[in-house]
């Protein structure tokens, strides 16, 4: 066993230690505990040290196990060689099920045993065998790399990794053991006696204190910060998002979608029950929206059906920040109609939506939903591209593809597809379109003005920019918020593009 005396025996001799580990397999001694040792004398300013790592390999308990009394199928020759022939019953109830099971199919591979197909029972196929696998685990040092393997993939060895130590004498080193205090105490200060007595000594100037965890992003709010600040340096102004609580109107309607479309349904929309009707919708504007549902207008022809004032004003959970782009752009048609001046403008949102889903990989029923829109004269499916490239670029995404989709209130539609390098394939990133007149003209808007807008999801975005393979997995315990820092190198940072 280790202890000071020892090893300072050794120390008063030698004068210096070069290898802690070597010295430990010399005498037979646990390496943990000759450190413990090291570090006392260390503490006690009698040694010098310095710290070297080593890998190598260890056995497991299943290892040393078999180097005691021989691997699976040498315990297996030997048992059916002093007993006879067995049936692979009896083999388990001798040996244990995983030492039978493992060893009889590597004996057999290796024709040391054989199987009587008649009777079904194992016995020998030869009279001796070498069993090289305890030579092996006794030499682990000199084996090559194959057989390391083996034994690696028979969970016999493991990696290890040791921190080896070398040490020599200080001039404070002494073989006398002198008991140091580790305080002063009320006894001394009253006796007197702390002033004979010899203190442990205290570092004050070299010592760090432990480091602290500071605050860290979650992953889903350093995406949603990274969007935004790319959304504001390519000239998008943020748009108000603070109504979690929406009206059917303002999240279908006006979005000129039909009361029959199935995404009104409850099964895919969380309605409310206090209160239940919204009654702060501009009246002007509900007729008009009314007017394009049932009878069109300026060569729409509308969805031709009984519009219902009810079925607008209940209340939900928004489904999509849509909502918030239709706001934006009735204030937009308001102050047109006030000054008679079209203000161009680009906008975008980032905040919470809300959808009746059943919880999987790749869905939640409350996640983030970032919306942007551009609205101008003379612009189109072009120019929506073009800022669409521009935007993923940004975030790493590239070689965008474009897909023909369909919205109830954009038209033409695109779903967006980008190339995902780890999963070697395009995958979905968003929706897009050119929002429909027969909601734009509506609102007030000047014939004339096109909108575009797109939307992502920023959960899908995220896992897919930290490999993370379910979307549920961001919002769990296990998710290691600190040490997620940079982005797999797969993607590129918002910085590198500024």
């Amino acid at each position: 066993m280790a202890t000071r005396e020892a090893l300072k025996q050794l120390l008063n001799e030698k004068g210096s230690i070069a290898d802690s580990l070597a010295l430990a397999t010399e005498r037979g001694w646990d390496h943990d505990k000759l450190v413990g040792v090291i570090k006392s004398l260390e503490a006690d300013l009698q040694v010098t040290t310095k710290t070297s790592k080593r890998e190598g390999w260890k056995l497991t308990a299943e290892g040393a196990q078999y180097l005691e009394k021989g691997s699976p199928e040498a315990q297996v020759f030997k048992l059916l060689q002093t007993s006879g022939p067995l049936d692979n019953a009896d083999i388990s109830k001798a040996l244990g099920d995983d030492t039978a099971k493992t060893g009889v199919g590597t004996a057999m591979k290796n024709k040391w045993i054989s199987v009587d197909k008649a009777t079904k029972k194992v016995s020998t196929a030869c009279d001796k065998i070498d069993d090289a696998v305890v030579a092996d685990l006794a030499n682990l040092d000199s084996l090559d790399d194959k057989k390391r393997t083996d034994l690696k993939k028979r969970k016999m060895i493991g990696p290890s990794n040791a921190t080896v130590y070398s040490m020599e004498k200080t001039s404070n080193f002494t073989m006398e053991e002198v008991r140091k205090a580790a305080e002063i105490t009320a006894d001394m200060i009253r006796d007197g006696s702390w002033k004979n007595c010899e203190f442990k000594p205290f570092n004050f100037g070299n010592v760090s204190g432990e480091v602290c965890m500071s605050g860290s992003l979650h992953l889903l709010n350093k995406v949603k910060s990274e969007i935004r600040q790319n959304l504001l340096l390519m000239g998008f102004e943020e748009m108000r998002t603070n109504r979690w609580v929406e009206s059917s109107f303002w999240n279908f309607d006006s979005l000129f979608q039909p009361q029959q479309h199935p995404a009104r349904d409850a099964h895919d929309t969380f309605f409310m029950s206090e209160p239940a009707a919204a009654q702060d919708i501009p009246r002007d504007y509900l007729e008009a929206v009314k007017e394009m549902h049932e009878k069109g207008g300026q060569g729409s022809i509308g969805w031709r059906y009984k519009w219902s004032e009810e079925e607008a004003r209940k209340n939900l959970l928004r489904t999509h920040t849509t909502a918030v782009s239709a706001r934006t752009l009735h204030e937009m048609a308001q102050d047109y109609k006030r000054t008679g001046i079209f203000k161009p403008k680009k906008c975008f949102s980032i905040d919470r939506v809300f959808r009746n889903e059943t919880l999987d990989m790749t869905h939640l029923a409350e996640f983030h939903q970032v919306e942007g829109l551009v609205a101008d004269r003379n612009i189109g499916l072009g120019h929506l591209i073009g800022v669409l490239r521009e935007f993923f670029r940004r975030l790493g995404i590239t070689d965008l593809k474009f897909k023909p989709a369909y919205n109830p209130y954009t038209e033409p539609s695109m779903e967006i597809f980008g190339y995902h390098p780890l999963l070697k394939r395009q995958v979905e990133v968003g929706n897009s379109g050119v929002f429909r007149p027969e909601m734009l003209l509506p609102m007030g808007l000047p014939p004339d003005v096109t909108v575009v807008a797109w939307g992502i999801g920023v959960e899908r975005t995220v896992a897919q920019m930290y490999g993370i393979r379910s979307i549920k997995s961001l919002f769990s315990y296990d998710q290691e918020i600190g040490k997620s820092k940079t982005y797999p190198v797969c993607y590129l940072k918002a910085a590198d593009h500024a």
